[in-house]
């Protein structure tokens, strides 16, 4: 019985405070289907943000680009979910437990930019 409850308190340690074994998801402990709404969502954001960065009539400034940068290296791990996705591979638990620590900072990278870009 030890042994068990060891094995599920190191889990526990393991996934953090946020642990989808209590049913919540993300740095704001939401429900699953609230959860991967505010995914595609921010997805959908940083995509829009990357766009408006490269369709702009001129050339982007420092600022514009360093944010932009930001924004990807923050956007990173929900990418490589989409494009696993997309590509009809599988997404191991590490790469979801990622996304689900990166998502907020994702969506306020690209929130960042998006206060820069011209309107």
């Amino acid at each position: 019985m030890f042994k068990k409850s060891f094995i599920v308190a190191n889990i526990a340690l393991l996934l953090g405070c946020n642990t989808t074994l209590l049913g919540t998801y993300g740095e704001q402990n939401q429900t699953l289907d609230a959860f991967r709404q505010r995914v595609e969502n921010v997805f959908q954001l940083q995509n829009s943000m990357t766009s408006a960065v490269m369709l702009s009539d001129s050339e982007p400034s420092a600022t514009i680009l360093d944010a932009e940068q930001k924004m990807q290296r923050a956007c990173e791990s929900l990418n490589e979910y989409a494009a696993r996705e997309s590509d009809g591979l599988s997404v191991d638990f590490a790469l979801q437990r990622r996304v689900e620590q990166t998502a907020i900072g994702c969506e306020k990278a690209a929130q960042n930019l998006q206060l820069l870009l011209p309107k």
